[in-house]
């Protein structure tokens, strides 16, 4: 794994391939963004964006959304996917907002996990884009990324979490986790654009010898195909036997 000098430095390459990188879900204050997250999980942020909308205006905070029934909520949260489950937790999350919050979005990593269908990544966007605390949420193209280029090293995205920012400051945490995932769904994707990478010099994916797309590959010799047939002369016909 990188050290964090070099994380550093890796970051602020790729920062500057993807220039004011922030979260693409439109959002107003806190409830709305935390709604609109519980939303997106196997979504798109665009296709949320479609929908909030006409959501926040019929719900336009926690008091109201609790209120909700499933059967009026469902459709209009239905082409996000998943919209029964997303219902639940969005009607849960937002009677557990007034029983316990007075209808405000807590600004503590402890409390909002509490809060049905929000998990440590969905609390990190949260505090970190909205409620102004430190925060580096890890989704799956952060942990592509991070693991690829070799700033971090593990399938856990709390591990990830923890090494990443270990490594940074906390005030460039949120802007870190805002960059990877867009460098992961831009450059660095399960099919990899390595010839538009910024960082590939010190990524260990690139140089990886076993990576086709990577210099060290591309310089080693090609190895010979074991038992391959013997090539015929140009010219050379078969002779047939007449049949006895």
């Amino acid at each position: 794994m990188k050290t964090a000098a070099a994380t550093r430095e890796i970051l602020d390459l790729l920062e500057g391939q993807h220039p004011g990188a922030d979260t693409e879900l439109h959002f107003k204050n806190a409830f709305q963004l935390l709604a609109a997250t519980i939303l997106s999980a196997q979504s798109t942020d665009q296709g949320v964006n479609l929908v909030t909308p006409a959501l926040f205006k019929r719900y336009p905070d926690a008091k109201a959304l609790a209120k909700a029934k499933p059967a009026e909520l469902e459709p209009q949260i239905h082409s996000t996917g998943f919209f029964r489950q997303k219902s639940k937790s969005l009607i849960g999350m937002a009677s557990a907002l007034v029983e316990r919050h007075g209808g405000q979005v807590p600004a503590s990593m402890d409390a909002l996990v509490e809060l049905p269908g929000v998990g440590r990544k969905t609390a990190n966007v949260v505090l970190g884009h909205a409620l102004g605390v430190p925060g580096l949420p890890v989704d799956r193209h952060v942990l592509r990324v991070a693991n690829r280029i070799g700033i971090a090293e593990s399938d856990d995205p709390v591990v990830v979490e923890q090494q990443l920012c270990g490594a940074l400051p906390p005030e460039r945490w949120t802007r870190t986790s805002d960059t990877l995932i867009l460098h992961g769904r831009r450059i660095c994707n399960p099919r990899p654009l390595c010839d538009r990478c910024a960082v590939t010099s010190m990524c260990d994916f690139f140089t990886d010898p076993d990576n086709p797309s990577g210099p060290r590959a591309a310089a080693r010799p090609a190895t010979p195909r074991k038992n391959a047939a013997k090539a015929k002369p140009r010219g050379s016909t078969r002779v047939r036997r007449p049949r006895r």
